[in-house]
């Protein structure tokens, strides 16, 4: 089962090349909702970026430990 979350919409400016923006109009894209999605991707991705900067010292020590003492609990793995 798949959870929505509902979201907000909230009118915003934005700058946008007229001749980028004439040919979306011209295509029938839908700007915000292509706005949108690209920007919900851009802050996905960038929240991964930054995740994984915040934490790389832990995962270079976790890797560092399981290259020399091997995986945890690996004795009691059945696969």
């Amino acid at each position: 089962m798949v959870a929505h979350t509902v979201s907000l919409k909230k009118a915003t400016n934005l700058s946008l090349s007229a001749d980028v923006l004439a040919e979306a109009k011209r295509l029938g894209i839908n700007v915000s909702q292509a706005c949108d999605e690209f920007l919900r991707e851009l802050v996905r991705t960038e929240r991964a970026r930054r995740w994984k900067a915040d934490n790389a010292a832990f995962i270079a020590a976790y890797n560092r430990n399981v290259e020399a003492e091997g995986l945890p609990l690996a004795e009691w793995r059945s696969f």
